[in-house]
């Protein structure tokens, strides 16, 4: 069994456990592998803020670790597509700040951020060259700040 049939094993097993009706979905993407769960229950399994389905990503990599001991594949979960439109929102709001950005010449400090969304930001704004980014702060309050270069 490859580690990819091993992860969605687990999480079929995880979620029917839970109580969960759904269907999963693999995808394989330049970064990693997404297992997309589908499910008329996803306010539950994403919690406020995603805070649910970031426990539900540790919870299945620690499993994940402990029947096959550290995976070399990558992956991470996400429900109704959730992950996917949040990076699109950011993504836009990166470009939207670095346009204002390059029009004020001034710098734009963004909203604080996880560092799986600092990591977006800082990606989405490489192809500006006449820009640059950096990560300001500690903790909870860290968050990405946009300069002209």
């Amino acid at each position: 069994m490859t580690e990819e049939e091993k992860i969605k094993q687990l999480l079929n097993e995880l979620l029917e456990r839970m109580g969960f009706k759904f269907s999963l979905d693999v995808q394989e993407t330049t970064e990693n592998l997404q297992f997309i769960i589908r499910t008329d229950e996803a306010g539950l399994l994403i919690g406020d803020e995603g805070q649910n389905l970031i426990a539900l990503n540790h919870i299945a990599k620690r499993l994940i670790e402990k029947m096959v001991g550290p995976t070399r594949l990558p992956f991470a979960l996400d429900i109704n597509d959730y992950q996917k439109q949040k990076a699109d929102e950011i993504k836009d709001l990166a470009h939207m700040s670095a346009k204002r950005v390059r029009f004020f010449k001034k710098e734009v400090e963004l909203r604080p951020m996880t560092s799986y969304e600092r990591r977006i930001v800082h990606a989405a704004l490489t192809e500006y060259p006449d820009i640059k980014t950096e990560s300001k702060g500690e903790g909870p309050t860290r968050r990405v700040v946009i300069k002209p270069f």
